[in-house]
């Protein structure tokens, strides 16, 4: 267990506060972990398109678009870039009997990766053929283009797509602000602070360190900006 790391058995005489001390350090220590376990889970790295369409479904002309076709809009990117890749990641790391934690190793997330870029892929084909709205088109181009040069990273270093995803709805919010001229302050500040969150969840995980979690979110920030 990761805890076991952190701290060594104590007997009750050690410390300060003795066996209860430690047994209240230990308890918190849990806790921390538990929720930044929590934080990862919530803001996986697949929640980009989504999160980019709400946004443009709130803040351009799409807004006034028939509510049944956004739905229908966002059924369609969810089944493709969330609950697919998800499905298909759990079964690869029961598979190779992993846990989260060991799927998480630089050599390990190769597969994970060729499986949501094919994913993407396959999303904004079915959009393409479709006609869905360019607009809408583009934010599955940026998710694509972030998940493909975090690959390609990491092959030599391993960056954070968690961090990488947040970055992503930040270059979004920007590039939308200037395309349909609206103050984005705001909400890049939430986005800001669930970013800071997240990368600290990552961190306290051991999954990567202050400039993997740093370099993530500039990626997913210029990314998305240049793209949208």
């Amino acid at each position: 267990m990761i805890i076991a790391r952190h701290f060594t058995p104590l007997s009750p005489w050690r410390g300060v506060g003795g066996e209860a001390g430690y047994l209240k350090l230990l308890m918190k220590e849990k806790n921390i972990i538990f929720g930044a376990r929590m934080m990862s889970m919530l803001f996986t790295p697949f929640y980009l398109p989504i999160v980019g369409l709400i946004a443009l479904f709130t803040f351009s002309y799409m807004s006034q678009l028939p509510w049944d076709y956004k739905l229908e809009v966002l059924l369609l990117v969810y089944i493709a870039t969330i609950f697919i890749p998800t499905i298909l990641i759990h079964l690869y790391r029961r598979y190779q009997g992993w846990t989260l934690i060991e799927l998480g190793h630089k050599e390990r997330r190769m597969v994970p990766y060729v499986i949501s870029i094919l994913c993407y892929f396959g999303c904004y084909y079915l959009m393409s053929v479709l006609q869905i709205p360019r607009f809408m088109a583009r934010i599955l181009v940026a998710a694509l283009v972030v998940q493909v040069v975090c690959a390609l990273i990491n092959v030599w270093w391993k960056i954070s797509t968690h961090t990488a995803a947040i970055g992503g709805v930040a270059g979004g919010l920007m590039a939308f602000a200037f395309l349909f001229m609206f103050n984005p302050v705001w909400w890049l500040c939430l986005v800001f602070i669930v970013g800071g969150l997240v990368g600290t969840s990552r961190m306290i995980l051991r999954q990567h360190s202050l400039w993997q979690v740093v370099a993530g979110f500039l990626v997913g920030m210029v990314c998305a900006f240049v793209v949208i």
